[in-house]
């Protein structure tokens, strides 16, 4: 449950070109909002000791309910000399983000909202494949990485080039899909006014590859490397297209002192639609974004504080260079459990953003640069 206050004109939810989830009202001033938001269910079998599964689904307020996750992990319990080996299959979101649990249903863990960074691979970056992690030591360091082939994740990239970055919690389905803001005048014929979550166009497989190390220290870095193959040339009927999405993600966690954690992420990448003109293609964006959190326990309260900046660039033949955007966000979090299972959540987010197309194609034209607060008091409750 949830209790937000914010401002800003309207939010990407309804096709806008807000950087959260939440709106004002209609001249950008404050207006509350609270209510159930999300609601989910989480199954987790086992079938002896090296084979489990996970399968999760939800209800969400701005999509309904449908399927998170459903896959498989092997962990076998025989190792190939010194090197442990384990895997996953099915739907699933690959191990990027530092700021969510990896079991369950995906959620984030000190704050209410994620950043930029993984508020994209929530939306964005969930894969129908199968994956291997191998894992072995060497003296008092630890090394792992992981290969995984996948599908279904060929619209990657559509809600990155056509709204640009988002500080938001609403996750990818099995079925669902997300609203695109206004488009040109091409673009609108083009393209469909939704993207949907997980398609398949092309039957090219895309991959995706990490490393992970952790010397003796309380410190660990992970690189992450993820290319779709999609084809920016192949389209349905119903006007979803191939993206061609590919990006580097650098993931560090440290724990300077006792009870502070430090987590910092930063990604860069690009993403390519449609055929070329003068050997470009419609949509060609490069996009950025970094940031770092600290969280430190009080006992069992535990505040969060968080810096980040986004930014894109279009290139695209048949997409003005307004379609680039620069901006930066702090957030403040605080997490305090209330008993065994009621955890409450207090969280003042600041977005900052500068958007050509917010002139030129939002209705009536807005200025630019929006600046946006969202205050936002949680209860999530575990039975």
């Amino acid at each position: 449950m949830r209790l937000a206050v914010a401002n800003g004109h309207a939010s990407f939810v309804d096709g806008g070109f807000g950087k959260t989830r939440f709106q004002g009202n209609s001249h950008g001033d404050y207006k509350a909002d609270g209510g159930i938001y999300e609601a989910d269910v989480i199954w987790q079998p086992r079938f002896g000791n090296a084979l489990s599964a996970n399968v999760s689904a939800g209800w969400q307020r701005d999509k309904g309910f449908d399927l998170y996750e459903a896959f498989l992990n092997v962990l076998p319990t025989s190792t190939v000399g010194p090197v442990r080996l384990s895997g996953r299959v099915g739907l699933m979101w690959p191990e990027i983000s530092l700021e969510h649990s990896t079991g369950g249903v995906w959620s984030v863990v000190n704050t209410i909202t994620p950043s930029a960074i993984n508020s994209w691979i929530g939306e964005e970056v969930k894969v129908i494949g199968a994956e291997a992690t191998a894992r072995a030591s060497l003296g008092d360091q630890d090394f792992s990485a992981t290969a995984g082939v996948f599908g279904w994740n060929d619209t990657s990239g559509t809600l990155l080039s056509f709204r640009g970055w988002a500080l938001q919690d609403i996750k990818a389905t099995a079925t669902g899909y997300f609203q695109l803001p206004p488009r040109n005048a091409f673009l609108t014929l083009a393209q469909a006014n939704k993207t949907q979550n997980s398609v398949e166009l092309d039957h090219r497989p895309g991959f995706y590859g990490r490393i992970d190390w952790h010397p003796p220290q309380p410190v660990g870095v992970a690189l992450f490397y993820y290319d779709n193959v999609g084809n920016p040339e192949a389209v349905t009927e119903a006007l979803q297209w191939g993206w061609r999405t590919r990006f580097w993600n650098l993931g560090v966690n440290a724990e300077p002192i006792p009870g502070t954690k430090i987590l910092a992420q930063a990604m860069t990448g690009s993403t390519i639609m449609g055929f070329p003109i003068h050997g470009q293609e419609w949509v060609h964006t490069d996009f950025n974004s970094a940031y770092i959190l600290a969280v430190h326990d009080f006992g069992k309260f535990a505040l969060t504080g968080r810096i980040e900046s986004f930014q894109t660039r279009e290139h695209g033949s048949l997409m003005a260079s307004n379609n680039s955007e620069d901006g930066w966000a702090w957030t403040l979090a605080a997490r305090a459990p209330i008993n065994t299972y009621l955890t409450g959540f207090a969280e003042v987010l600041n977005v900052q953003s500068k958007r050509g197309t917010r002139e030129t194609l939002a209705g009536p034209p807005q200025s630019p640069f929006e600046s946006q607060l969202v205050f936002q008091l949680a209860l999530r409750a575990k039975l």
